[in-house]
């Protein structure tokens, strides 16, 4: 898999991560072998569709899963050298908010609307700080006047149904930098906001990591949000990364048939109108019983034999480029299905 292009930058590294979900109809395999690092102060998105891992992969770092019914089966998350798969319970309490923060896409149900504003901003500054409550109110302050909110002082004094959607939303990014964490997850931070308090929201990420330096880890499904704030990409499809390399190599040359289809499927300014967007076609396999070769070989026109029978290694493409497709491998045979007009128009971008 391509790293950060200095290793001793290296802040996180997950190494062939399984989590598996136990349900009444079976093991779920959610992450099937997921591998990445994240730098000091960089911008590392996930993408892929719903379902396809992503978010489980997120919250897997500060284990924020369901305690009975998901487990990590196999792997390693190493946070500033630290095994994070062998902490306590108490020892991941110290951690999260501190070190590594997340921002859930849904602030009405992530928030309390029974405590006060400043109530929940100063909790985890006393945990993490050990500070006392003016010191903690002072910094709840700052904190929401950091983020863009007005009159922070009296607004420390209300609760969430006094806020609005995009109040609501920072003050949700207030809560999770204003202990300085060196790693920020945002799981889909934007997605029920309308696009001008969208690009304000994705401003406001800006220059928190530009004035603190943190690492972000952006999870998202929308193509326009990660080629305005990423450095690097990672393109997931049932469970797996199937691609990842920085946000010019995934735009201008995706390799993997499904990059190049979610890319055919989202709207673009510099293209012509009246062209179709292109779907694609088909639906993710069945994670109860994940496919012998390439998840995706039931939905591509460039499959070739070898695809359902074994699985893809990852291939580089260059030094910061990487993607698990047997297209790319020479050691397949060249053996394809024809493709459809619509598709080979998808797979050139």
């Amino acid at each position: 898999m391509p790293t950060t292009k200095n290793s001793s930058d290296v802040i996180l590294e997950v190494n062939n991560l399984h989590v598996t979900f136990t349900t009444h109809g079976g093991e779920v395999k959610a992450v099937r072998g997921v591998s990445f690092t994240l730098g000091k102060g960089e911008t590392l998105a996930i993408v892929g569709e719903s379902g396809c891992g992503k978010s489980v992969t997120a919250r897997s770092m500060t284990r924020l899963l369901p305690e009975h019914t998901s487990k990590i089966s196999q792997g390693s998350i190493r946070f500033k050298g630290r095994e994070l798969t062998k902490l306590s319970e108490k020892q991941l309490r110290e951690l999260r908010g501190s070190e590594i923060s997340m921002i859930f896409q849904d602030a009405m149900t992530a928030l309390n609307p029974t405590i006060s504003i400043g109530e929940q901003i100063m909790e985890g500054i006393i945990r993490h700080q050990r500070i006392s409550r003016v010191e903690a109110r002072k910094q709840a302050i700052e904190m929401l006047g950091l983020v863009g909110i007005s009159n922070p002082e009296m607004r420390l004094k209300q609760y969430l149904h006094e806020f609005s959607g995009g109040m609501r939303q920072r003050m949700m990014i207030a809560i999770a930098a204003v202990c300085k964490p060196s790693v920020l997850i945002a799981d889909e931070p934007t997605t029920a906001l309308d696009v001008t308090i969208q690009a304000q929201i994705l401003e406001l990420f800006k220059m928190l990591q530009k004035k603190t330096g943190v690492s972000i880890i952006l999870i998202t499904h929308d193509l326009g949000v990660v080629a305005n704030m990423a450095d690097r990409v990672n393109v997931m499809y049932a469970g797996k990364v199937v691609e990842s390399g920085t946000v010019d190599e995934l735009f201008r040359h995706p390799q993997h048939p499904y990059t190049k289809g979610l890319l055919a499927s989202m709207p673009r300014l510099d293209t012509d109108k009246s062209l179709p967007l292109t779907p694609i076609a088909g639906t993710p396999p069945d994670l109860f019983a994940p496919p012998q070769g390439c998840a995706f070989a039931a939905r591509c026109s460039y499959a070739m034999e070898v695809c359902g029978a074994f699985q893809p290694e990852q291939t580089a493409v260059s030094a910061s480029h990487s993607v698990a497709c047997w297209l790319q491998d020479p050691r397949a045979k060249l053996v394809f299905r024809p493709p459809s007009k619509s598709n080979i128009m998808t797979a050139q971008g």
